[in-house]
């Protein structure tokens, strides 16, 4: 079996097969459906090897081939780790061109056992995320050296070239004479190994950005020692920006220890890290996480801005100590941002895995009644936010992380439904979820009810990749079509 695929990217050559280069660039382009995890990048495109986790403890070598290596023209990799060579007998062949205005195309040559039919969604997927992220890259790139109006964005989206099916692309008249780096700082990550901190670190570095990780375990390449109880005064010492992800997964049953948990993983840590920050001669910026949990669960039709009363609750109080926990920053006159983050959407991780298999059985359907708003954010524009909070001079203070467009719980339903072609009519009763999450957690988490809008992003001029949810449920779970150029 065998696929050929090309596709238009909006970017010259050179800045294309650059950005291949970089770290990260491997877990961007990897689809969050299949299941298959990048562990290790390829340092070089030439006689490098990159590694994927797969199930059952198996892994996925891709060797680079150096015969078919030419620097700016293309670069070969050949599966080579048992079983999976002999399963697959899979030889990829990435191939770059000019193309007309300033845009590149991009030919992929695949040999394998696999069928073309069962390839075409991931390399779907690979086409519109890195148009996505070229496009991405330029309007934050803009933003970063000073051309953050509405305007900029709008001229950098207005143009798409042909071949790129479903992606808004850019042209030469439109933008690929703009930068495509973003600043040479360094940023240092808590919380890297998650969902949004894989996707964030890889789209900075990506961008040219130098990410240190912070961990709580023993330091590797790229990494420091992070202690949240006693953090090492010089931890920030080099490091121009912080962001902060960690802390104890809020879903789970709102018992007395679960709490005490998200507490302490999130309060005193963020004030030392704050205390860090505020001490440094060089951090001038710490981003936070946060939640829309800040809104409280149940606020019905009002439309919940960044200037929204707070609401009540656990998850209200908790978020609203967790913001107040970066004050010694703030105090020392950094600009600190908190990022409220909603339902992020990923194929791999979160909510759309649990809602996947559910649908899978056939019974899927909205929780609770259906009239709960569903504050949702596709996870590439959720790192576009926190790159945005790092590099734009202009945003500080709390920062709604929502698609501009939230929706009910039972129009969200119906779109998972259509998306996965099944039916989507068998409403969860609310005792469902107070089953796995207690009562308290059920209305606090699985039932809760906020419109809540992205106010301040929206006045920025910023650009959102995924305004309608059907577009981004077909990126995270396979839905695209394949570009032809």
């Amino acid at each position: 079996m065998s696929l050929t695929t090309r596709h238009l990217v909006p970017a010259d050559r050179a800045a294309v097969w650059r950005w291949h280069t970089r770290s990260g660039a491997v877990e961007r382009l990897t689809p969050p459906f299949l299941p298959m995890t990048p562990l290790t990048q390829a340092s070089s495109l030439a006689d490098g090897t990159t590694v994927f986790g797969l199930p059952a403890g198996l892994r996925w070598e891709a060797r680079h081939d150096l015969a078919g290596f030419q620097t700016g023209r293309s670069f070969v990799d050949v599966c080579v780790s048992a079983p999976v060579r002999a399963l697959t007998q899979w030889r990829h062949v990435h191939r770059f061109a000019d193309a007309p205005e300033g845009n590149t195309r991009i030919t992929d040559e695949v040999t394998t056992r696999v069928p073309a039919r069962s390839l075409a969604p991931a390399f779907a997927y690979r086409q519109h995320q890195l148009v996505a992220d070229l496009q991405a890259l330029r309007r934050l790139a803009a933003v970063a050296h000073g051309g953050a109006s509405g305007e900029t964005a709008r001229e950098i989206d207005d143009a798409a070239p042909a071949g790129v099916a479903g992606s808004r692309a850019v042209g030469a008249g439109a933008g690929a004479g703009r930068p495509l780096d973003l600043p040479e700082i360094t940023v240092a990550v808590t919380g890297a190994s998650g969902t949004v901190g894989r996707a964030l670190t890889a789209q900075l570095g990506t961008g040219g950005v130098r990410v240190v990780r912070l961990v709580r375990g023993e330091a590797g390449d790229g990494e420091r020692h992070w202690d949240p109880t006693d953090p090492d005064a010089h931890l920030l010492d080099d490091v121009d920006a912080l962001v902060h992800l960690a802390g104890e997964p809020i879903m789970g049953r709102f018992t007395d220890a679960h709490k005490a948990k998200l507490r302490d993983s999130r309060i005193a840590p963020t004030r030392r890290l704050a205390e860090l920050v505020a001490d440094s001669g060089r951090c001038t910026v710490m981003v936070c996480a946060s939640a829309v949990g800040w809104y409280g669960a149940d606020r019905g039709d009002e439309i919940l801005g960044e200037d929204a009363e707070p609401g009540d609750g656990f998850l209200a109080g908790l978020c609203a100590e967790w913001e107040e926990a970066c004050a010694p920053a703030r105090e020392a006159g950094k600009r600190v941002v908190n990022v409220r983050t909603g339902l992020v959407l990923s194929g791999g991780a979160g909510i759309l895995p649990l809602y996947r298999t559910l649908f899978n059985t056939g019974l899927g359907g909205a929780l609770g009644d259906g009239t709960a708003w569903l504050p949702w954010i596709a996870l590439d524009d959720l790192s576009d936010i926190y790159v945005r909070a790092i590099v734009d001079a202009a945003l500080a203070g709390p920062v709604n992380a929502g698609a501009p467009s939230p929706v009910r719980a039972a129009d969200f339903a119906k779109a998972l439904g259509r998306e996965m072609h099944r039916p989507s009519a068998f409403p969860v009763p609310g005792f469902g979820p107070a089953l796995l999450l207690g009562r308290e957690g059920a209305e606090e988490l699985a039932l809760a009810d906020q419109r809540v809008v992205p106010a301040r992003l929206e006045a920025a001029g910023h650009t959102f990749r995924y305004t309608g949810l059907a577009e981004a449920l077909a990126h995270e779970l396979g839905g695209e079509e394949l570009a032809d150029a």
